[in-house]
C-alpha cells in the first residue's frame, strides 16, 4: 500500500506582506508586527550585533529597512510573522564606507 501525502496551500489575495513601516503600522495584524520587530530588536540587542559611537564629521550613517514576511504552516495559515532590519547597503560607496 503506497501513502501519498498531499499538501494544500490557500492562497488568501487580501493579504501580502507590508512593503513599509507606514503600511504595516496601518495593517490588520499591527499588534503581532510590533511584536516581531520588538523581538528582532531584542535579538540583535542581546546578540551584540552593533556598538553605539558617535557619528565621525564628514561621515553619513547607512541607512536601514524593515522586510516583513509572514510564514505559513502546511495548512496554509499564517503561523509567525517575521520583522528582519536590514542596512542599506547598497548606498555604500566602495573607499568611502568600506575597503
Amino acid at each position: 500500500m503506497r501513502l501519498t501525502k498531499t499538501l494544500t496551500v490557500i492562497y488568501d489575495g487580501n493579504i501580502e506582506h507590508p512593503l513599509t513601516f507606514k503600511k504595516t503600522m496601518e495593517d490588520v495584524d499591527k499588534d503581532e508586527w510590533i511584536n516581531a520587530m520588538n523581538l528582532e530588536m531584542e535579538s540583535m540587542y542581546f546578540n551584540s550585533i552593533w556598538d553605539l559611537i558617535d557619528q565621525y564629521d564628514g561621515v553619513k550613517p547607512l541607512g536601514c529597512k524593515w522586510i516583513y514576511q509572514r510564514k505559513r504552516g502546511e495548512d496554509g495559515k499564517v503561523q509567525t510573522f517575521r520583522a528582519k532590519l536590514v542596512a542599506k547597503g547598497y548606498t555604500q560607496v566602495e573607499g568611502v564606507d568600506y575597503e
